[in-house]
């Protein structure tokens, strides 16, 4: 699918839960190549934006959600290799639970090292640090190897440096990326639009270049 395709598409659309409607009067369109961040306090709808997204091309998407969802006894390895574990059968993916393959091994150990997980690639997930288990979610999103990013604040967990070396490596290896976050500054410098929420409303939708820091803001004063 060639740059500036539609992929997405809402034309005054309600989504939320039966009868409770989390956003409303949503007009939004997101392109092939587009690098969007959705801004806004908790509950203005952006989890709930995702979700949709995910849901209308399951198949395109890479989904790193909130919470990391680890499988607790498993090592950060096998975490990362349920990434892919539909595109495989049953007995290639039992055999690398109890004995891992080359090519899962060598694939996963150089994507653990852009993540900064070297040495703990055989560490169980319930042993890692809140900080590596985001990296492990991530890792198992990246594995995937999808056209489509989607991320529910995939980075919180981590400081300012390691957050901008992932989503900087998120964004080089996705031709579109839609991601929730709640630092402005990793917004204006890894993403190219956008899209600002309040009260389940968009109420700001632009690209990078003319916006400024100011402005994006107003998106988390009260009242």
């Amino acid at each position: 699918m060639e740059n500036g395709a539609s992929l997405f598409h809402f034309h005054q659309a309600t989504l939320g839960y039966a009868d409770a409607p989390v956003l409303s009067e949503l007009s939004l369109e997101v392109k092939q190549g587009d690098k969007v961040a959705l801004l806004g306090e908790s509950g203005a709808g952006k989890s709930t934006l995702l979700r949709r997204l995910r849901e209308m091309r399951p198949h395109e998407v890479a989904w790193c959600p909130q919470q990391p969802g680890l499988v607790p006894m498993l090592s950060a390895f096998h975490n990362i290799y349920m990434g892919r574990l539909d595109r495989n059968p049953w007995w290639y993916n039992l055999a690398n639970l109890v004995r891992p393959l080359a090519g899962p091994r060598s694939e996963i150990r150089e994507l653990a090292d852009s993540l900064g997980l070297a040495g703990r690639l055989w560490t169980a997930a319930e042993q890692l640090s809140g900080g590596q288990q985001s990296r492990v979610s991530l890792g198992r999103a990246l594995y995937q190897q999808k056209p489509i990013f989607i991320g529910d604040e995939p980075v919180s967990a981590l400081d300012e440096r390691q957050a901008g070396q992932l989503l900087s490596l998120v964004c080089a290896r996705h031709s579109t990326v839609v991601l929730a976050l709640h630092n402005v500054e990793q917004a204006l410098k890894h993403c190219t639009r956008i899209v600002g929420l309040r009260q389940g409303r968009v109420v700001l939708d632009g690209a990078v270049a003319e916006l400024a820091p100011a402005q994006l803001r107003t998106l988390y004063r009260r009242g």
